[in-house]
């Protein structure tokens, strides 16, 4: 027998342990850390009241786990249904209760329909025959992209007219926002924010570093940005390439590659083993091919599955 409840900010070891859980019998080891189960908790504009639950056996041991989470105004909602191995048919349970709150979200930013994302990792065929039987089909698919270090990297040489801005001042985070915006908006499930919300996420969550943001000015103006953080330190003493956009009227530069570089040199200089990142197979530049040409190579695939509700 099992109790529904709404997720708690004290339940964050027991959320790691059964995420951790289905990991392990997914892909041989967790892919996810105590403090990237902290900051989904805190998430802003998760409210742990309504928008999430957490599924309870009788001794306590947490075995669900399942949300919704609206990514900005738009119709793109954003969530996940994880049980633990062996437990039973919780999801048939739990994927009503998410696509139900989906729509609630929908209708609180004026839409008539919603359109669900959910992560899947290839490996887990069972999962994703899941998604299909709840109507969710096939969007795109994200490559984690990883580069090992044996030593120093030496960073790129910066031409003349370009300058390099890390993100500690608002000026350079606002001019960052407005890169990641205009250049990421014709990309697979983008929502556009605003700076205030792009600002409050990154702040909140605990893997950020500013000093990690360089934006990339050309003759004064702002051409491209690359925005690192700690999201794999504390597991695979990775570096993380969260962000790397570059505004469509200063593509065709190499700015992409020298960003890229520079986090590698930095990284590196951090003593870190190699730097991580993940890439849309389907972005509308060709990222993929620069990724691989610089050195990277894939380690783990990431199915993005739609619904349109």
């Amino acid at each position: 027998m099992h109790t529904f409840s709404r997720p708690r900010v004290e339940d964050a070891d027991a959320l790691y342990e059964l995420i951790s859980t289905y990991e392990r019998a997914v892909l041989g080891a967790p892919d996810t850390t105590p403090e990237d189960v902290a900051d989904e908790l805190a998430e802003p504009g998760f409210d742990r009241d309504k928008d999430g639950w957490v599924v309870r056996a009788q001794d306590g041991r947490l075995d669900g786990w399942a949300w919704a989470w609206a990514a900005g105004d738009g119709d793109l909602i954003e969530v996940d249904v994880i049980v633990r191995p062996g437990a039973g048919d919780l999801a048939e349970k739990l994927w009503p209760l998410v696509s139900g709150r989906a729509r609630e979200l929908g209708a609180e930013r004026g839409h008539d329909a919603v359109t669900l994302h959910v992560g899947l990792y290839r490996a887990d065929q069972g999962k994703q025959a899941l998604a299909k039987g709840w109507g969710f089909e096939p969007g795109t698919s994200f490559h984690r992209m990883r580069i090992d270090f044996d030593g120093p990297v030496e960073p790129p040489a910066v031409p003349a007219g370009l300058t390099l801005h890390g993100g500690q001042s608002e000026e350079v985070r606002r001019e960052a926002h407005h890169v990641h915006q205009e250049g990421f908006a014709e990309h697979f499930g983008f929502a556009a924010i605003d700076y205030d919300l792009w600002y409050e996420r990154r702040q909140a969550q605990s893997a950020t570093d500013w000093s990690q943001l360089v934006l990339a000015r050309i003759d004064g103006r702002a051409a491209a940005v690359v925005i690192g953080n700690n999201q794999f330190v504390s597991d695979q003493d990775c570096g993380y390439v969260a962000t790397l956009a570059v505004l469509p009227r200063f593509r065709g530069r190499g700015l992409g590659r020298l960003l890229l570089r520079h986090a590698f040199a930095a990284d590196a200089a951090r003593g870190r083993k190699g730097t991580i990142l993940h890439v849309d197979s389907g972005n509308t530049t060709p990222a993929l091919g620069l990724y691989e040409s610089a050195g990277m190579r894939p380690v783990m695939a990431i199915d993005i599955w739609r619904r349109r509700l």
